[in-house]
């Protein structure tokens, strides 16, 4: 088969199976978009956190 074909073909399958996709409302995604930042917002202030007291405590313990 030419390239040509197998791109086609590829090309068919992608759109067969992007109108299978079943999309978020707006109101979902808003707030599940709200949920990741707010989760991610917490981790980097938990690991920001630990980094400043094991920054400190390094200080006290070197030199």
């Amino acid at each position: 088969m030419s390239i040509f074909k197998e791109t086609k073909k590829y090309i068919t399958g992608v759109k067969t199976e992007a109108k299978k996709v079943s999309w978020p409302s707006k109101k979902t995604a808003i707030k599940d978009s709200f949920i990741v930042i707010g989760i991610s917002l917490a981790a980097a202030a938990f690991l920001g956190g630990i980094d400043f007291a094991l920054n400190e405590i390094m200080k006290n313990i070197a030199f």
